[in-house]
């Protein structure tokens, strides 16, 4: 099933600036429009990860679009969209500027909204629900992974894009939004009307703490996503808890939802001391590889947690982890997105996000669509609340301790 994955679970590359007029020459004086279209058509040409552009022939698309007329601008943004469609890719996306400003906003450190991660199932066109972040108005109100939404203030989101969605959602500070959410395994009878008060959504990545227990000094570190502070404050937290005399960790990743995929190769450099940590495939083949090569912040024993929602970049640290044998994951198996879109600015201040290529992990396991099975699998059921999370209510979190315990034991340190 094609899946689609919005603003933080998309993982952003450099954006990079392309020029306008590719395919203007003496011969062919385009209108603004038209440049405007081949201005997209090119970056597509050029980046795209499927060199068969979905088996079809991508100039003759190009082709048949400019043979229409393109009187303004909502007629082009009409007719890049329909070309895009083509690709039956809900990653390559066009973002009018307002999306793309809003998009870009959401990788900075804060937004104003409900506070969800989503993401969209074809080919019901329904919106499924990756996480919401921590403390936002959306987990207060219920919303939990997994979870369709079915309607936005009574609007069908089959009937709308991912951008149109997300717009739908977002709204001035206090006020109020109704989703119609139907609970993961459950049919459309069993829907419910949430109202959720829309407000500022701070995304403050990280948080960690020293715990004790069996004679172990445990750095508890939860990391909610990769955004631009998530390197800062990780490394910040290792320090923190090294100077602590902290002999054990557990990186809780559930319900990270992804993002900078910098962010995510960087904080693996934290933990290891050499080793692949992602390979980016192409349409050409093995594009790149990065790897660590300096001196892990710390080599005590580390168990990750991840599960459903855990997707995209916080994907690869934890295949890097455990490929390298430097951790072992315990939860549920994870999300599964392993394509990698860059953004493109456009020159009239819109945005094309762009599948350029698939990653995998350092075993070339590619999880797109599969995800990371878990080396020790364990259910949360019954759900338990935000507050329980990290406590001795929390089952998946007693497991990584007992892990803990059971690893300090057979070296001889417990």
């Amino acid at each position: 099933m094609t899946k689609r994955i919005f603003q933080i679970g998309l993982i952003v590359i450099l954006p990079i600036l392309l020029f306008l007029g590719f395919f203007s020459s003496p011969a062919t004086a385009f209108t603004e429009e038209q440049q405007l279209f081949s201005e997209v058509w090119r970056i597509v040409d050029r980046s795209y990860v499927d060199e068969s552009f979905n088996q079809q022939n991508w100039w003759l698309v190009r082709q048949n679009a400019l043979q229409q007329p393109l009187t303004d601008r909502e007629q082009t943004y009409s007719a890049i969209q329909t070309m895009l469609a083509t690709l039956d890719d809900p990653f390559t996306r066009f973002m009018r500027p307002d999306q793309y400003r809003s998009l870009q906003t959401n990788t900075s450190g804060e937004l104003t909204g409900v506070g969800l991660q989503i993401t969209q199932d074809n080919p019901l066109g329904e919106l499924r629900v990756i996480t919401p972040i921590e403390g936002s108005p959306a987990e207060q109100a219920g919303i939990k992974p997994r979870d369709r939404i079915v309607k936005i203030n009574g609007i069908s989101t089959a009937s709308l894009t991912l951008d149109e969605a997300a717009e739908r959602m977002r709204g001035k500070l206090g006020t109020q939004v109704t989703l119609t959410v139907v609970g993961d395994g459950e049919d459309l009878a069993q829907s419910r009307d949430v109202t959720v008060t829309r407000n500022r959504i701070a995304l403050n990545p990280v948080y960690a703490e020293l715990r004790q227990q069996d004679g172990l000094n445990v750095g508890y570190i939860r990391l909610g996503q990769f955004n631009a502070n998530a390197t800062a404050e990780i490394t910040q937290a290792i320090r923190q808890l090294e100077a602590a005399d902290a002999n054990a960790y557990i990186l809780d990743l559930r319900s990270n939802p992804g993002g900078l995929l910098q962010a995510g190769i960087e904080v693996a450099r934290l933990w290891l001391d050499e080793g692949t940590i992602v390979y980016t495939v192409n349409r050409n083949g093995i594009q790149d590889s990065f790897s660590a090569s300096g001196q892990a912040l710390t080599q005590d024993p580390l168990v990750v947690l991840v599960n459903q929602g855990t997707a995209s970049a916080s994907e690869i640290l934890a295949g890097a982890l455990h490929d390298n044998g430097r951790a072992q994951l315990v939860g549920e198996r994870t999300f599964g997105k392993g394509l990698i879109q860059s953004l493109f600015n456009l020159s009239d201040g819109s945005g094309l996000a762009v599948t350029i290529a698939k990653y995998e992990t350092p075993s070339h396991t590619d999880i797109n669509k599969l995800g990371i099975l878990p080396d020790l699998s364990v259910q949360i059921d019954p759900p338990i609340s935000r507050e329980q999370v990290a406590t001795p209510a929390d089952p998946q979190y007693q497991a990584a301790l007992d892990l803990l315990s059971r690893t300090a034991i057979a070296a001889g340190t417990g």
